[in-house]
């Protein structure tokens, strides 16, 4: 793990950076659309104009999750006092299953030292993503929504213990 640690960091995105982000959240997110045709939900789906919408909130964050130099995914935390909220993360595709995921998300919660709640959601059907976020240290909080027939959102957080709280 520590050559990933090593390889992978953030990089914050910019208002110009939409465009970039925008379409390799298309790449990402397209294998999942086609799967479950969730054309209302999906960010495959989504028009460019709301990345850019996204990226003008004051309380959004983008960044880019790089392997040396490469793009190769993007993560969005919103950031709200003491609680954030994780999403959308992605990766291209040929850089899925390797790590590069859980230590963005990792290098994600450092910089938000404030935060002593974390929350996100992902497709249930989808195990591999929920086993990621449960390897992280994030618990299901027992809702679910049903999004159509085979498809649900599952919700998930994760408490940080402060120094000196209880």
């Amino acid at each position: 793990m520590t050559a990933v640690k090593d390889s992978v960091r953030l990089m914050r995105a910019e208002l110009s950076d939409g465009r970039t982000l925008y379409e390799m959240q298309v790449v990402c997110f397209r294998p999942l659309l086609e799967k479950y045709q969730d054309h209302e939900v999906s960010p495959a789906a989504e028009k460019p104009e709301k990345t850019l919408m996204r990226l003008r909130e004051p309380f959004t964050d983008f960044y880019f999750i790089l392997l040396g130099d490469r793009k190769i995914g993007a993560l969005r935390v919103r950031h709200l006092e003491e609680r954030c909220r994780l999403g959308p993360i992605f990766l291209l595709p040929e850089y899925q299953g390797r790590g590069y995921a859980q230590e963005a998300v990792r290098q994600a919660e450092a910089r938000y030292p404030d935060a002593a709640l974390w929350e996100l959601d992902t497709i249930l059907q989808e195990e591999k993503l929920c086993y990621l976020y449960e390897k992280l240290g994030y618990r299901r909080t027992g809702k679910t929504e049903r999004i159509k027939d085979g498809m649900d959102l599952v919700f998930f957080e994760k408490q940080i213990k402060k120094e000196g709280k209880r």
